[in-house]
């Protein structure tokens, strides 16, 4: 069951998000879905403190005392990873909706097809989210990791602990071979990035890159080995906001 959170100030915009919505899962036959709608920010948060996270955010930016965007911002800040969708009136907020990791960011009025492209990004990033894990050998046995619930990962003596959302940790058995080798699994994926020999970061959680650290989403920094830093920045902007795009004149 995809459960989907409709945020918008104005009564008549969050009926006809809703009424577009139920229209494109009608085309989604298999794919069962609960809506609940609110007419403020932070309404949400308090339904989501209450009753746990939802899947989709559909959020309409410009809204009073709490705007879309410091909405997605607090949603991130409680660990919430479902797939945001912003809809707004004003193009100006497109490079703000970076922060909050949006799927998606549509101008009103919004469009049918324009809405069913956007559905159909969240729902793939759902999709990936769900479905890449690692096994790791913890001293409790095997345990299934979903790679999106790790914020980083550390050689810890002579083990891998891995740092997951919600506070929780994970501890391999004692390593058998170096660190590096140890989160090739985790490097096959471009959100995780190599910080030297003794740390490897979820790019997803990164919200800025500096001189020798990576300042996570709460607070926490992780240490760049030396001459790290020009790389790490290539590629958080590169899983952001794709790869450069080369000047066909030069």
């Amino acid at each position: 069951m995809l459960t989907i959170a409709v945020c918008d100030d104005e009564s008549s915009q969050r009926d006809l998000i809703c009424q577009m919505l139920r229209s494109d899962l009608e085309r989604r036959p298999s794919l069962a879905a609960k809506i609940r709608t609110f007419s403020s920010g932070q309404e949400l948060l308090s339904a989501v403190k209450e009753t746990g996270e939802f899947d989709l955010y559909l959020l309409d930016i410009i809204m009073p005392e709490l705007s879309g965007i410091a909405l997605g911002v607090q949603l991130r800040e409680m660990d919430c990873t479902g797939a945001i969708v912003y809809l707004t009136s004003s193009p100006e907020y497109a490079v703000d909706s970076y922060q909050t990791r949006a799927a998606y960011y549509l101008l009103k009025p919004v469009g049918a097809e324009q809405f069913g492209r956007a559905m159909d990004c969240a729902l793939a990033v759902l999709r990936q989210q769900k479905a890449a894990c690692i096994v790791v050998k913890a001293k409790s046995g095997l345990r299934r990791v979903p790679l999106d619930r790790i914020l980083y990962v550390e050689l810890s003596g002579r083990a891998l602990r891995y740092e997951l959302s919600g506070g929780e940790c994970v501890e391999s058995v004692t390593l058998r071979t170096s660190f590096q080798e140890a989160v090739v699994p985790l490097l096959a994926d471009s959100r995780f990035f190599l910080c030297g020999s003794s740390f490897a970061v979820n790019l997803h959680y990164v919200s800025a890159v500096e001189k020798n650290h990576l300042l996570l989403d709460g607070g926490v920094r992780v240490p760049l080995s030396r001459g790290r830093t020009a790389a790490a920045r290539r590629q958080w902007s590169a899983y952001w906001l794709g790869p450069p795009v080369e000047d066909p004149g030069v």
